[in-house]
């Protein structure tokens, strides 16, 4: 009785992990270089959103930054309109959030 138990048991958390990693999966993960066009600092400077051209296919994508090492290079103007950017961010619904945003020639 005890080994049937835990065998169920067992079937119950392989079954529970395998819908939690599926649940965390769901946000698609993008990669993009392009052109800044447009920065916008939050008023509290806890976030920004940038408006990236993609060099593929030309399209103006808004993406979403919330880490601290990359507003601190938009406040001293390291990352400035113009500048040619590399970014993965992790498409969800409607908002693209930022995960890397790096200049592609260093900064």
């Amino acid at each position: 009785m005890r080994k049937i138990f835990s065998i169920v048991m067992i079937m119950a958390l392989m079954l529970f992990t395998s819908l939690a990693v599926v649940k965390t999966a769901s946000a698609e993960e993008l990669k993009m270089t392009g052109t800044i066009t447009k920065i916008e600092l939050a008023a509290d400077g806890k976030s920004a959103t940038a408006v990236l051209k993609d060099s593929k296919t030309g399209a103006s994508v808004t993406i979403t930054i919330t880490d601290d090492l990359t507003l601190d290079k938009f406040k001293d103007k390291r990352i400035v309109e113009g500048d040619e950017i590399r970014t993965k961010y992790e498409k969800s619904g409607d908002v693209n959030t930022s995960k890397m945003f790096k200049k592609t020639a260093g900064c």
